[in-house]
């Protein structure tokens, strides 16, 4: 009988889709594979089937390619084409042997601004055809920001400035200047931004049912040493994958599970032999990505079209 109610109720409301990607630098393109086959499987593009979208960092630029740009997943991939790559991580400050000594950004964010400005044609958050958010953090205030395409304070925000510091990842990219706030990753407080997401929608959509697909880039599963941990400085937890510890999302998947129930699916996995690294784009490595991209429609392909067509 609950549930027989419930069905009913359901049917009653609006059923609004969210959209919601992790950073995870290279390996966003697991992601996007996922993506290419959600859409073919659709019949129907990512764009016009989802109502709101939040990423982080490398997740960010996907989602501003979709809800500002209109992008089809197959364009979503050429964005991250290996010329793209190539120009994203070039001039790097570590060619040298001091590597992790250097005192600089390991790259700088000229290269990626370029691709951005590519890619993005001048186009402004307020340019959005549907609801997007990025994360970022606010190192001054010490908070997280939320560049927002509804916001009356960022809808002129270039998509260039909102990709760029929504992905400028402390040790591998400089911090960017917006007006007068100093941004970094949003990685730092949120890779796995649903949480953010979904209270900002139920704003929007107050009393529609929200659908809620999570996409993330994998998780370093593989342990480290606690008794040599005891040791590391700077430079031992910096070469022990210290980001991707900050990074870690299993928390905020719990606590979404938790709280949005049967309407929430989570895209992710262990990485397996995929490299933790976030500019590893080695041929092999990006070959591995792509393969989990593949795993992962098999395993969740089914319950995602259903999630999204019921």
């Amino acid at each position: 009988m609950a549930q027989c109610l419930k069905f009913i109720l359901n049917l009653k409301l609006t059923t609004r889709y969210i959209l919601s990607m992790d950073g995870g630098g290279i390996r966003t393109m697991a992601s996007i594979n996922f993506l290419i086959k959600l859409e073919q499987s659709l019949g129907v593009r990512l764009c016009d089937k989802f109502d709101y979208f939040i990423g982080t960092s490398a997740g960010a630029i996907s989602c501003l390619s979709l809800a500002v740009k209109q992008c089809d997943a197959i364009q979503l991939k050429e964005a991250w084409s290996e010329e793209s790559l190539e120009k994203i991580m070039t001039n790097s400050s570590w060619e040298t042997k001091l590597g992790l000594l250097q005192s600089n950004p390991k790259y700088t964010n000229k290269g990626k601004r370029k691709v951005l400005d590519g890619f993005y044609e001048g186009l402004t958050m307020g340019d959005a055809h549907k609801p997007v958010a990025v994360m970022s953090y606010d190192i001054e205030k010490r908070e997280p920001v939320l560049i927002k395409s509804y916001s009356d304070r960022d809808k002129n925000i270039s998509l260039v400035d909102a990709g760029d510091a929504s992905s400028a990842a402390p040790i591998y990219y400089p911090t960017v200047k917006i007006g007068d706030r100093y941004l970094i990753d949003g990685a730092i407080v949120a890779n796995h931004p649903v949480l953010h997401g979904f209270v900002e929608a139920k704003k929007i959509y107050p009393g529609d049912r929200l659908k809620v697909l999570s996409i993330g880039t994998g998780l370093n599963k593989k342990p480290l040493n606690g008794e040599d941990s005891m040791g590391w400085g700077i430079v031992g937890w910096a070469t022990h994958d210290l980001l991707s510890l900050m990074m870690e999302s299993s928390l905020d998947h719990e606590l979404a599970a938790d709280l949005i129930g049967e309407d929430y699916l989570r895209i992710n996995s262990d990485l397996g032999d995929v490299s933790s690294q976030l500019d590893d784009n080695s041929d092999e490595n990006i070959e591995k990505i792509n393969a989990m991209g593949e795993n992962w429609w098999n395993e969740f392909g089914t319950k995602t079209l259903k999630l999204l067509r019921e």
